[in-house]
């Protein structure tokens, strides 16, 4: 009887390295794959093929090059491992556990790295294992050391992270510190004085240009950065850390406004009581679009105090000023939008009404509201027959008490994208 022929491991080389600080000192790819390249070829072992990612192994099932490499296993593609060291195949009891298992039903015979052997029996396996965990357990150690040294940190009253526009982080003689920024402190602090004495963020924005201030990239800042250094409170030497923790620290570096200026502009900018952002459907907003310049139309809220009662309510829309700041079109109320609509669905109605386009949802409120109608005409003894519903009084109703959804349907008529030049609608952009 001849002996039966014991087939050779077929091996896969993995190879990874993760872009996380904790692995900076791991080598790298290249290197991991020739050193065990050059193990192969010494101990005369067969590599199938050879796979590689960058990729942390901190949380389980997240790699799918790893994955990979377990279902080539589970289907018989390969039996044995080639790696580095044992860390490189796991950093966590899940993806420890896979490989284990597929030790144990015998799908995975013997994993190889540079300095040790893991075959499918008790010690190896426990020794795989400790060594593994052993991985993890730095790791979380790593986590946490981290984490303490940051609060350290912020208990000296330096802010992790890059210091915000007119501060500049320094290191000197080993030491590092935040200090003002000699071309951009200055900036900053004349921009809360002139929120304070009643500048809106375009004007300061106008102002920005004019003198020059820029980020450190040299561009101009964007309005919303702006918003953003008028809410930070690092500039008067207090911080949150993490953000939206609710802990906050006392910044060791020098402040560039005083905390009163801070909440003043914070009341500047903040809405009046029982007003709420969001408390009304902006209706029309991103429907027009501006004729000078093509910018979508917005729409905000505005809440102006009364002596006696509630502020009062109105919303307004203007061009969003995005592709051109300098855009002078102007606002227009929400009232004065709805009448410029009914102007121009007159207008179209009887001059172009083959244009108008009648989407179903538009047809079924049509018909609903019609229906209505016919019984109130009825009732009052008049005959519906001789007094069609007509396209306006229709519009005419959606627009005083239709809903949200039928108003929106309403400018979907015309089958085309509606502009807004010197508060009225047309259908078309300035030439």
């Amino acid at each position: 009887m001849e002996p039966k022929l014991i087939q050779p491991t077929q091996y896969c080389l993995y190879a990874r390295k993760s872009s996380e600080s904790d692995e900076r000192q791991a080598m790298s790819i290249d290197s991991q794959i020739k050193e065990m390249t050059d193990l192969a070829k010494k101990e005369n072992l067969s590599i199938k093929d050879v796979l590689q990612e960058s990729h942390s192994a901190k949380n389980s099932g997240q790699r799918p090059v790893f994955m990979k490499l377990l279902n080539d296993i589970r289907t018989g593609i390969f039996d044995g491992i080639l790696t580095w060291a044992p860390d490189r195949l796991s950093r966590n009891a899940g993806d420890l556990g896979m490989l284990v298992d597929l030790m144990d039903q015998g799908k995975l015979i013997h994993i190889k790295t540079f300095s040790q052997a893991f075959s499918n029996n008790p010690n190896e396996k426990f020794l795989l294992m400790i060594l593994c965990s052993q991985a993890k357990l730095e790791n979380d150690q790593k986590g946490i050391n981290v984490k303490r040294g940051i609060r350290a940190k912020c208990e000296k009253g330096w802010r992790p992270g890059p210091a915000p526009i007119g501060y500049y982080n320094r290191s000197f003689n080993g030491t590092k510190d935040i200090v003002v920024d000699p071309d951009r402190g200055k900036f900053v602090t004349e921009m809360y004085e002139r929120t304070i004495n009643g500048e809106s963020g375009r004007s300061i924005k106008k102002w920005a240009d004019k003198v020059g201030f820029t980020n450190r990239s040299g561009k101009s800042i964007c309005l919303s950065q702006i918003f953003k250094i008028l809410s930070d409170s690092f500039y008067y030497s207090e911080f949150e850390y993490p953000v939206k923790s609710g802990v906050w620290y006392k910044g060791s570096h020098p402040p560039l406004i005083t905390k009163d200026a801070f909440l003043k502009v914070q009341q500047l900018k903040s809405i009046p009581p029982k007003a709420k952002w969001g408390s009304r459907n902006i209706l029309f907003r991103g429907i027009f679009k501006c004729a000078g310049c093509n910018g979508t139309v917005t729409g905000e809220e505005k809440f102006r105090k009364r002596k006696v009662g509630e502020p009062r309510h109105h919303v307004y829309y203007h061009c969003g000023r995005v592709k051109d700041p300098n855009c002078r079109e102007p606002f227009l109320s929400e009232e004065e939008l709805i009448k410029s609509l009914l102007r121009f669905i007159n207008f179209m109605a009887m001059a172009h009404p083959q244009t108008l386009k009648f989407t179903p949802k538009l047809k079924q409120s049509m018909d609903s509201y019609n229906s209505i109608r016919e019984e109130t005409l009825i009732r009052q003894d008049i005959n519906p027959n001789g007094n069609e519903l007509t396209f306006l009084e229709y519009a005419q109703y959606i627009l005083r008490s239709g809903s949200n959804e039928e108003k929106i349907e309403l400018t979907k008529v015309f089958g085309k994208q509606l502009y807004i030049h010197n508060k009225e609608i047309s259908g078309s952009p300035i030439r």
